[in-house]
């Protein structure tokens, strides 16, 4: 049996640009990390234990594919946000983030219920917010930047003051291009606009992922891979967009 399992969420249905080569990463480091982990799609249909996973991640995906996901999901909406408030480690891009809301907008202009599991809900708006984005987030009081890709039509709005944002925009779009915050970061759980290799780009919060699943597990994390080939492609990235 895998040391860590992590649950793919949908994997037939949100997986828009990419978005699962950031469960790819966990693994891979999980592994340079000495630790086995297993990847398990979770289908259509599923009844879903989720205390059983190490961590949960759903990608993006389109309109229709959202509406099956909360239908699929809404009746463990309860089941999920209790976990989540219990520290399960979960990502979730785009699409996935939208669905996390009391709602959200589809391009049609209807109001479709999301899993109500935060305070906050997504318009849809007629242009889309699209390129590349850096935020300044910070880590036990230790600053440092995130950069990503963005493409949604969604704007994201929080209405409790306590939602902390995953980071602030220093350039791009970020939840709905007006208050200058990016995506959500609740307790072990990150949301995000950002798609593709945001954890490769990023091997910080990937990190902090890993981190946390360890810490569950009552294991010791020691940090130590060599990551000056994704520091370098973080640092390109940045430079390319701020110039």
């Amino acid at each position: 049996m895998a040391d860590f399992i992590i649950a793919h969420l949908y994997p037939e249905l949100m997986n828009l640009y990419g978005d699962r080569g950031n469960i790819i990463c966990l693994q891979k480091r999980l592994e340079w990390y000495g630790h086995d982990c297993y990847i398990e799609a979770i289908p259509r249909g599923s009844k879903i234990q989720f205390n059983q996973y190490d961590l949960i991640f759903m990608g993006g995906g389109a309109d229709r594919e959202q509406k099956l996901v909360v239908n699929e999901l809404i009746h463990q909406s309860s089941e999920l946000k209790l976990e989540i408030e219990q520290g399960l480690p979960a990502l979730f891009i785009c699409g996935a983030y939208q669905l996390l809301g009391k709602y959200y907008e589809s391009s049609d202009g209807m109001q479709i219920p999301g899993l109500n599991v935060f305070d906050f809900y997504t318009r849809k708006e007629k242009n889309r917010l699209i390129g590349n984005i850096v935020i300044a987030a910070s880590l036990r009081g230790q600053p440092f930047t995130v950069a990503g890709f963005e493409n949604h039509s969604g704007r994201t709005y929080f209405e409790n003051e306590e939602l902390r944002a995953l980071g602030k925009v220093i350039s791009g779009f970020g939840n709905n291009g007006q208050d200058g915050q990016e995506g959500l970061w609740y307790k072990n759980l990150i949301a995000t606009y950002m798609h593709g290799p945001l954890l490769p780009k990023n091997p910080i919060l990937a990190d902090f992922l890993i981190e946390t699943m360890m810490n569950r597990k009552g294991l010791i994390f020691k940090g130590g891979l060599d990551d000056h080939i994704e520091n370098y492609s973080h640092e390109q990235t940045k430079k390319r967009i701020l110039g």
